[in-house]
């Protein structure tokens, strides 16, 4: 059990403490906006060891430091599970969801592994995501954002969730992977159920949703492997089967949890970068409007605004681990198997590293952002979301010189992937 090094927790800020998460995990203001609950956790408990299980860091230089220790990792739980369950039939039903994928053979993805294990996946999955390899994709990603862009130019106005946020990160790791075009429509209905299954905060029906979307998503690759083991292709799919690192390989299972995983976590994390990023620009005209400026994107300022719509409404709000061994860090002494939480969301507004953490400035340069996490698990994907980003925002400024808002903006019930449900827009060609 946790305790603190330098004594016992106080009774008061252990009420104060759990009142802002309840806030933030379970109450409508809190999931509409929890920066006010993460400002009082980082500004009063930034070292919480909760009644409701778990120990919560809110401090960037904590919350870095947690993620890139060790003797922190995801063991046999996953990340999803190291806070908040739902209670106790939804913690029933993820421990049988987990037996049944045992039963079947199917391998942890990368996101519930710790070395070697990880070590070995993540060298050889790496290698179709190097800097170079993105940037070599920037065109084709162009391209793919216009053909959006030109629905949405067609219409007028419309759900720039639906006719773009959700389309295009689909759209990019399914050609990526090689998925024919055909496919892209219903691989997206599958990545938005599939999802739900990271939110601590899943219904029983959204966890049977998530278990559906995986096994169909599952079934999918094991087809379209075997068709890329008798024709490779250009794709990230054949190379997946082709890597290796002297006699080490990808398992064929291991190539399907990668599949599923660059879904899971790339499509939807980038979905919410776009609509969050939307969101802030409609509730800062000012910034919306230096954007917009040129018809001519400066790349310097599309990059800033990139990085700061992901530091200001981070698509990935928390990072669960698990304590590996006894051990002591960021003044908590851990015994083994106590759970960790770091509330990436609260460390991108630490005033200790990023000054006026509370005002929106797409010009902003400084430190990096926390949305992609760090350490062994820094995200994959991060490059390829940033450019993404970087393309959908420069295509919006060349095509549009008006963006405006037409209707609420509703975010999902969601914390770990926090996102928007909808997104009305109206644009005007330039």
């Amino acid at each position: 059990m946790a305790v603190l090094s330098t004594g016992p927790v106080d009774p008061d800020h252990q009420k104060l403490g759990d009142e802002a998460l309840f806030e933030v995990f379970a109450s409508a203001r809190g999931l509409a906006d929890p920066n006010p609950f993460y400002r009082t956790l980082r500004e009063q408990v930034p070292v919480h060891i909760s009644g409701f299980g778990g120990t919560v860091f809110t401090r960037y230089d904590d919350c870095r430091a947690i993620l890139r220790d060790n003797r922190f990792g995801n063991g046999a739980a996953g990340p999803t599970q190291s806070f908040g369950s739902g209670g106790s039939e939804v913690l029933a039903y993820r421990q049988e969801m987990m037996a049944r994928r045992r039963e079947r053979g199917r391998p942890q993805s990368m996101l519930g592994l710790d070395p070697p294990d990880h070590t070995r996946q993540r060298s050889l999955v790496s290698r179709a995501f190097t800097p170079r390899r993105i940037e070599g994709l920037r065109g084709r990603i162009g391209e793919l954002v216009d053909d959006r862009l030109d629905a949405l130019a067609q219409a007028g106005t419309g759900d720039a969730m639906e006719l773009l946020a959700e389309p295009l990160p689909v759209s990019v790791i399914s050609e990526m992977l090689g998925v024919p075009q055909t496919d892209w429509p219903e691989i997206r209905v599958l990545v938005s159920d599939l999802v739900e299954a990271l939110e601590p905060s899943a219904t029983v029906d959204g966890l049977k949703k998530a278990e559906a979307a995986s096994g169909e998503l599952w079934h999918y690759f094991t087809g379209l492997v075997a068709v890329r083991r008798a024709e490779p292709r250009d794709d990230l799919l054949s190379g997946l089967i082709e890597a290796r690192d002297e006699q080490d390989m990808l398992s064929e299972g291991e190539i399907l949890a990668v599949a599923n995983l660059l879904f899971a976590a790339g499509a939807e994390t980038t979905t919410n970068l776009i609509g969050n990023g939307l969101n802030a620009l409609f509730n800062h005209p000012e910034q919306l409007n230096r954007l917009l400026a040129n018809p001519d994107p400066d790349p310097e300022l599309v990059a800033t605004a990139v990085d700061e719509i992901l530091r200001f409404d981070s698509p990935v709000q928390l990072d669960g681990r698990v304590c590996l061994e006894d051990a002591e860090a960021c003044g908590v002494r851990f015994d083994r198997g106590d759970r960790v939480l770091t509330l990436l969301g609260a460390a991108n507004r630490d005033p200790a590293h990023f000054p006026d953490p509370e005002s929106f400035d797409i010009g902003r340069r400084g430190e990096p952002v926390m949305s992609f996490g760090s350490g062994i698990h820094y995200c994959l994907g991060a490059n390829l979301a940033k450019v993404e980003g970087q393309e959908v925002f420069a295509g919006l400024i060349r095509r549009f010189a008006v963006i405006e808002p037409a209707g609420e903006r509703p975010y999902r019930k969601r914390l770990v992937l926090r996102g928007l449900e909808t997104c009305p827009v109206t644009v005007t060609p330039r």
